[in-house]
């Protein structure tokens, strides 16, 4: 007996079928039957089911002598079905790597509840992917497993069948079964949800669900985006009225749910709604009598008790009345009022951006303020980077000049107390810029900006150049995207200061931003801390970040690919982990432009740190690196501590975004050209071997000259007080503070599981 069915119904997804089933059979978690459904579909699909099926014993092919649809596919699957749970999975899904083995772990940890919920992402063809909305009913937080009248905000989910392990028990127990037509997911999933005695949560993407592309024809709006549904006539959205019946009749016959009728009501109003008031949804002359069957079923199961929200009133007063020629005034009414608010949001928006510009110039009139300097730091994030360690050193060493932070409201709690902190585009931000002799960035400011005789405009940048900056762009468009290169040069005119890390820094800063400004080659003032920071500093980040004690903190962080649409990592962290065992902890951190953290789960031994205010802290806190390309391994170098490089797309990369040097050439420390390889470096101690430490003593002495921890008192010794001559302690003499790792007294016979067998951990750590 299988731990896990897999049922996958097939029609016309020839296309996506392969991808479908290779992501079910090539799971870490082999413990499975995958019941491939033929719904006799007129394409591809039955042959390439019988293909999977002689390659792997694993998979069970059902042939469906008609056409059936997706309800019936499904239970013709059911009915071959002996797993403990089973799990549907639509032809043009895709399981995430690791999903059952993350399923069957929760399962256990939950003592095998009846019903196990997981989250799911929605994929597009162009690439995009967009996380469950209802992912915050999803926490693990909490007793478990429940009942639905403790978590009744899974009703609000999606009715599908395929974001659920269920319990075969417990489905043949009562008999469920999925009905014919369209949204036949719905008068399944409530009832099962309903009746489980126990349930569970798991907060974790595990399939990927595909929207195609909607396509057109003269006879219907729009196809459907199922990829097991046939074509079952233009009207095929109207089945959702027999379907609700189905659910109703369901509470009928077992009273003891009839508490959950006002919900249920809530939801048929407002999934009978939202197929009403989509676009191309419905097919040309349809609505009017939609609408009459949506009054018809508004008024029969309307129950009292049933809470409807703000923002779906109207809909529900729709489907009350129920007329087309009601709901054509309501659009009419509502489409009349967004335009006037528009166009008032509009008109407002003009007059707000004229009287900043006029108080600007006013502004720029008024006696220049040389008590005060403003900072930002990536276009109004929070305090941190370059410009934060010399915010804090204009205070320090600078104390009569008073300081202002440019950041977005939800960043403020990252300012100093004693700081003065404005919003971007404020009257109070342009004031800021206005009057203020000092602005320091690691970007460029405002466009706006008209800098005054006597200001001083310090660029500190934000790290040490790998790839192609500024005018070595112009032949890079695929990084270079919509840069104007002119407005880049008008904006480096601006600068009077420029800081720099090293020689190299200095020499590119110098030829892609030409200009007059001067160079102050003074090291990196973010890099302070990890010469003033002490022992104590990184127990206390490592206690606050939840890292283990005993274990090896690894942090993860990849640099952004000008080549890709989407950002995809290519490691599988939980597999890494597995791999290396339970020493190591991986600290996860996306690139600012990634538009989701690198994992879903967090917590245990992978943590996510994308919105970490500090990225020193971080590092200081984590005993090794592994990035590719960001330029935080030359900060990182700082510490002394070790890191592996993984290069598995250098080729691409250099192709699409270009290089100063070739990083395997002259790395930090150990190379991995793939995962396997980058597993085998830890499990065998190479991270932090000899030679893994002399490539770094080459690399630190390379990029790291000047960062002893007073760069930034240089810089706010040399503009602000005009002193120079603060030394700078050798390469030699400089004592970072040391890892946690490095400190571990570690037992000589423990061991940690590597590709090739157990390692012993002293190789290791």
């Amino acid at each position: 007996m299988p731990r896990f069915s897999v049922i996958v119904p097939a029609y016309k997804v020839q296309a996506y079928l392969s991808e479908c089933l290779e992501s079910v059979l090539g799971q870490s978690y082999p413990d499975l039957e995958l019941l491939a459904v033929d719904d006799c579909s007129p394409d591809a699909c039955g042959a390439l089911i019988d293909e999977f099926a002689a390659r792997d014993a694993r998979v069970r092919p059902v042939h469906l002598p008609e056409n059936a649809g997706p309800g019936r596919a499904r239970n013709a699957g059911l009915a071959h079905a002996s797993g403990d749970y089973l799990i549907f999975l639509d032809g043009d899904d895709t399981l995430t790597p690791d999903a059952l083995r993350a399923i069957a772990d929760r399962l256990k940890e939950t003592s095998e509840p009846d019903v196990l919920v997981h989250d799911y992402a929605h994929t597009y063809w162009s690439g995009e992917a967009v996380r469950n909305q209802s992912a915050q009913q999803l926490t693990e937080e909490g007793p478990a497993p429940f009942r639905l009248d403790d978590r009744p905000g899974l009703l609000t989910a999606l009715p599908v069948a395929w974001n659920k392990a269920y319990r075969r028990e417990f489905v043949e127990r009562g008999d469920f079964t999925f009905p014919t037509g369209s949204h036949e997911a719905t008068p399944w999933t409530y009832p099962v949800l309903m009746s489980a005695e126990t349930i569970a949560t798991l907060d974790r993407v595990c399939v990927h669900h595909r929207r195609r592309r909607l396509t057109t024809s003269p006879t219907n709006a729009t196809s459907t985006t199922s990829a097991t549904r046939s074509t079952s006539g233009i009207r095929q959205h109207f089945d959702i009225f027999e379907q609700y019946d189905r659910v109703f009749a369901y509470l009928d016959s077992h009273p003891e749910l009839a508490h959950w009728r006002p919900v249920l009501f809530r939801r048929m109003a407002d999934h009978v709604s939202t197929v009403f008031v989509e676009r191309g949804r419905l097919p040309r002359g349809s609505r009017a009598d939609f609408l009459r069957k949506s009054r018809d079923h508004y008024r029969r199961y309307r129950t009292p008790g049933a809470q409807v929200r703000v923002r779906t009133r109207l809909r529900h007063a729709l489907l009350r009345l129920g007329t087309h020629r009601t709901y054509r005034l309501l659009a009419l009414a509502s489409s009349l009022n967004k335009r006037a608010l528009k166009l008032s949001s509009k008109l407002l928006h003009r007059a707000r951006g004229a009287a900043l510009r006029l108080h600007y110039r006013v502004q720029r009139r008024l006696p220049l303020r040389a008590d005060r300097a403003v900072f930002s730091s990536h276009r109004g994030r929070g305090h941190g980077c370059n410009p934060g360690a010399l915010e804090s050193a204009f205070r320090t060493f600078a104390p009569h000049i008073r300081t202002t932070w440019i950041a977005r409201p939800e960043h403020h709690h990252t300012i100093p107390a004693s700081t003065r902190r404005v919003r971007p585009g404020s009257a109070a931000y342009w004031t800021a810029l206005a009057r203020s002799k000092y602005l320091v960035n690691n970007v460029d400011f405002d466009g706006g900006l008209v800098k005054r005789p006597g200001q001083i405009m310090v660029q500190t940048q934000h790290g040490t150049p790998l790839k192609h900056m500024g005018l070595d762009l112009q032949d890079r468009p695929a990084a270079a995207r919509d840069t104007d290169f002119a407005e880049l040069l008008r904006g480096a005119d601006d600068w009077d200061y420029c800081l720099s890390a090293n020689r190299h820094s200095t020499l590119v800063w110098e030829r892609v931003f030409p200009a007059a400004y001067t160079t102050l080659e003074y090291g990196l003032p973010r890099n302070d801390v990890f010469q003033q920071a002490t022992s104590a500093d990184v127990a206390r980040l490592r206690e606050s970040l939840g890292i283990p004690a005993g274990t090896v903190a690894v942090l993860y962080a990849p640099t952004y690919r000008d080549y890709r649409r989407t950002q995809r990592h290519t490691l599988d962290l939980e597999r890494v982990l597995r791999q290396l065992g339970p020493r190591f902890v991986v600290l996860t951190r996306a690139h600012h432009s990634y538009d989701a953290p690198l994992t879903h789960a967090s917590g245990g031994r992978l943590i996510d740190v994308t919105d970490h205010p500090s990225i020193e802290s971080l590092c200081l806190a984590s005993d090794a690196l592994v990035t590719d390309y960001s330029s935080l391994m030359f900060d990182y170098a700082n510490l002394d501590r070790p890191i592996v490089v993984h290069a598995d797309d250098w080729e691409a990369y250099e192709a699409a975004r270009g290089t100063y040097f070739d990083l395997r050439a002259f790395p930090p420390g150990a190379v991995a050209r793939s995962e396997d390889e980058l597993i085998d470096i830890f499990a065998t101690g190479h991270w932090r071997g000899s030679r893994s430490t002399q490539l770094r003593a080459a690399f630190r002495e390379r990029f790291c000259p000047y960062d002893d921890g007073r760069a930034a008192e240089r810089v706010v010794r040399r503009v602000v007080l005009g002193e120079s001559g603060v030394p700078v302690v050798p390469l030699s003499d400089r004592h970072p503070v040391p890892s946690a790792a490095a400190a571990l007294q570690l037992a000589p016979l423990a061991t940690v599981p590597g590709p090739a067998g157990p390692v012993p951990v002293a190789e290791t750590l």
